[in-house]
């Protein structure tokens, strides 16, 4: 299996992509196939005609295009381009290449936190299978910049497989229903120390008659 992977570049392109709705309609062509402008519609809480200027913003900037017609064609049928999408900041990186890039990294995450949150409020909801297969992890790694890149590739190889725009309902076993990875791998900045209180806030209180109840 191989996959197409656009590095965006275009300012034009990323800010129009960071859209809310557009990401949203992105997402639903990507992972369910074609469809029109008023099934779209639904998913991202907007009118079809709203839905039909989003999808021509995105097949503007190469993101969708058009799916074979269904039927008497009398409707416009969408698809998402095949080609998964990477976006990373460069050195060499203009000013308006790098607030767009941050423009669309931060609409990126912004969706991925909703998604995660979605999922961890209906955990409980889910079968005994499911909730044991679920993960929260975070783990801090100590490797160089080569090793971390070369962990990337390792893990994209890994999942590349089970990517649901390229596997087909038919080729997945039965019972099979659309997970989410979410995969950050960054060095981490330095935080700002903030330094010693210039009270005790607690003796303050217990000053003040505010004492804990003994048990």
């Amino acid at each position: 299996m191989t996959r197409r992977t656009e590095v965006l570049s275009d300012p034009k392109a990323m800010r129009a992509l960071a859209h809310p709705a557009r990401l949203m309609i992105l997402n639903r062509l990507s992972v369910e196939g074609s469809a029109t402008a008023t099934e779209v519609a639904e998913i991202a809480g907007i009118t079809p005609s709203a839905a039909s200027y989003h999808l021509r913003m995105l097949a503007k900037y190469g993101f969708v295009e058009d799916a074979p017609p269904r039927g008497d064609g009398r409707e416009r049928v969408w698809k998402a381009v095949d080609k998964s999408l990477s976006v990373g900041v460069r050195p060499d990186d203009s000013p308006e290449v790098k607030d767009a890039k941050f423009v669309v990294m931060e609409a990126f995450r912004r969706e991925a936190n909703e998604e995660a949150e979605r999922a961890l409020s209906s955990v409980d909801r889910e079968s005994d299978e499911w909730r044991d297969a679920t993960r929260f992890n975070r783990v801090r790694l100590r490797v160089d910049a080569a090793e971390l890149l070369r962990l990337n590739h390792e893990i994209e190889k890994l999942i590349e497989p089970y990517i649901a725009q390229y596997r087909s309902k038919e080729a997945a076993p039965e019972g099979a229903r659309i997970a989410e990875a979410q995969i950050n791998l960054f060095p981490v900045a330095k935080r700002v120390v903030p330094g010693l209180p210039t009270e005790d806030h607690d003796v303050s209180a217990l000053a003040l008659g505010d004492r804990p109840v003994e048990e």
